[in-house]
């Protein structure tokens, strides 16, 4: 079995990789734009192409039975349309609900003909790296909602649920909404990033464009997509949160974000 990872040099798409080394799994192929630069584990096989551009993957899915497919809107039609045409059985998908901004994606998948897995994860862990520039500054983060509640879910673990559904027909036909261990609010994530690093963090709420302006630094053309769907259009009723998803699908526990904080401590300390 031949399995493809697209993204597979970019921030879950990596972690995909590792994870399907880490299974024992001997058929890698990893889609990556600079092939010299991928710095991919042994025995991986790196392939040049592009997939905001379907022009460039020509031959890439050819004996390709899987794909862990990385979210690209804008031209998901036309990868899969190669996809099929390549002979591909699967694709698991990283996205979200039809009615989300990436609903696209998980759309263009199921119209495509091809076997499925939609992953769905919400607010990532990851996303709290963007206040960085704030902690390292000031010590304070400003956004316009901190009393905001999500479960957020660590990459490591949105990797681990792609590889098992890569590697497991169990799997096929089923929409994923993925949610970290626990709820926490937006200013409860910022004390334990503070316990983490050993330094008194502050919280103070903001209006738009306060968010926006401090954001930008760290986040740059992203900032305001962010700040609008995120900070301000995400809400979510807390009980509904799948909070024992990743257990319940890889049969490990979830990263707490405890625990993430603590792994990830030097990315909110000065260099």
């Amino acid at each position: 079995m031949t399995i493809l990872v697209t993204g597979a040099t970019g921030s879950v798409g990596r972690k995909v990789v590792d994870q399907l080394v880490a299974r024992g799994v001997s058929d890698i192929r990893a889609l990556t734009v600079n092939p010299d630069r991928a710095a991919l584990p042994a025995g991986v096989v790196p392939v040049r192409g592009n997939l905001r551009k379907p022009d460039s993957l020509d031959g890439v899915f050819d004996g390709v039975d899987r794909i862990y497919l990385a979210p690209a809107p804008e031209v998901v039609g036309a990868v899969l349309e190669r996809a099929a045409a390549a002979g591909v059985r699967h694709v698991v998908d990283l996205s979200g609900e039809p009615d989300s901004w990436w609903g696209t994606v998980s759309n263009a998948v199921e119209d495509s003909g091809l076997a499925w897995t939609h992953l769905w994860p919400a607010d990532f862990m990851e996303n709290s790296v963007s206040w960085s520039q704030q902690i390292r500054a000031t010590g304070t983060v400003r956004e316009p909602r901190p009393e905001t509640a999500t479960a957020p879910v660590a990459m490591d673990d949105i990797a681990a649920v792609a590889a098992t559904a890569l590697l497991d027909d169990d799997h096929l036909g089923r929409a994923y909404p993925l949610a970290g261990p626990e709820v926490l609010t937006r200013a409860e994530q910022l004390a334990q990033i503070a316990a983490a690093i050993g330094r008194e963090l502050t919280f103070r709420r903001s209006d738009r464009a306060e968010t926006i302006a401090a954001l930008a630094p760290s986040m740059g053309d992203n900032t305001e997509w962010y700040v609008d769907n995120v900070l301000l259009g995400y809400s979510p009723p807390t009980d509904t949160l799948p909070i024992t998803s990743v257990q319940d699908i890889t049969g490990r526990p979830a990263t707490t974000f405890r625990d993430w904080a603590k792994a990830n401590a030097d990315q909110f300390l000065d260099g």
